[in-house]
């Protein structure tokens, strides 16, 4: 059963690499009846993540956040299952291909460094855990879309900072829809985190008997909390427009990352699952 687990996460990256390949072939030569097709792509790969979750959680009898492998795949659905749906509810078009990318990242990190050679704790039964942990996951993943919306934003700017109006120009959304998407990613965003962080600080506690405020993990929480409740603050407030904006949540996006990165290779936390 094990092997079936790694064979379907190595076809979960292929298919992962094939719908972002589609969305990026789209967004050169603009085919309204290749929508439909990369559209299909991304379904069976969301279907076959889906099924893959549930092979892994029936097998393995708790939910897939032990390591940052497991959590890095929870990221690349939740990415693409965010962006599938503001797909289906919007007009907008030609982004796919930004955003997924980093769907394909996320994923492409925990097909080739997974493991399950652990033996992990019966606190993963716990379903406030579950909530806390998930509000978290989708939170980042908004987090992730913001900055996939940054990068877009700078990326016309310089298109038309250089009157080089190339197929960027043709296919993106205009810069004020962008710095609107990346502005209400970051909302969603913050709003999700803060939850994960409240659910933290009231369970936690009487979940963990090493529970401690200074955790790793719960710093890097609350900096990157601060960081974005910073960056909204001065938005609403017109102190960080435009370029300016896409940038800080560009670097904001950066600091998450890493500190998601470091604080699950670098320090010791009660937030270790394994055994």
């Amino acid at each position: 059963m094990l092997k079936l687990i790694h064979i379907m996460s190595d076809w979960l990256l292929l298919l992962y690499l094939v719908t972002f390949l589609s969305y990026v072939y789209n967004f050169f030569v603009d085919k309204k009846y290749l929508q439909n097709v990369e559209r299909i792509f991304l379904f069976i790969t969301l279907l076959f993540h889906a099924a893959y979750f549930v092979e892994r959680t029936i097998f393995l009898g708790h939910l897939p956040i032990v390591t940052q492998y497991e959590t890095f795949t929870l990221l690349a659905f939740s990415i693409g299952f965010t962006y599938f749906l503001l797909e289906l509810l919007s007009d907008i078009k030609g982004t796919g291909s930004f955003i997924l990318l980093f769907a394909l990242a996320f994923q492409a990190k925990s097909t080739l460094f997974i493991q399950d050679n652990y033996v992990a704790k019966s606190v993963l039964e716990n379903y406030p855990l579950a909530t806390h942990v998930i509000t978290a996951i989708l939170g980042y993943t908004a987090l992730s879309i913001a900055a996939a919306y940054a990068g877009m934003y700078l990326l016309l700017y310089k298109n038309i900072k250089t009157n080089k109006f190339s197929i960027v120009f043709e296919r993106l959304p205009n810069l004020e829809t962008l710095e609107q998407l990346n502005f209400y990613s970051i909302i969603i965003g913050f709003v999700l985190l803060t939850i994960a962080i409240i659910l933290g600080f009231t369970w936690l506690p009487s979940a963990f008997e090493n529970f401690d405020y200074s955790d790793p993990k719960i710093v890097s929480s609350l900096i990157v909390w601060l960081i974005y409740g910073t960056g909204i603050v001065m938005k609403v407030l017109k102190n960080v427009v435009g370029r300016n904006f896409a940038k800080y949540s560009l670097y904001g996006f950066v600091v998450s990352l890493l500190s998601l990165l470091l604080t699950n290779t670098m320090f010791n936390s009660f937030h270790d699952f394994v055994k």
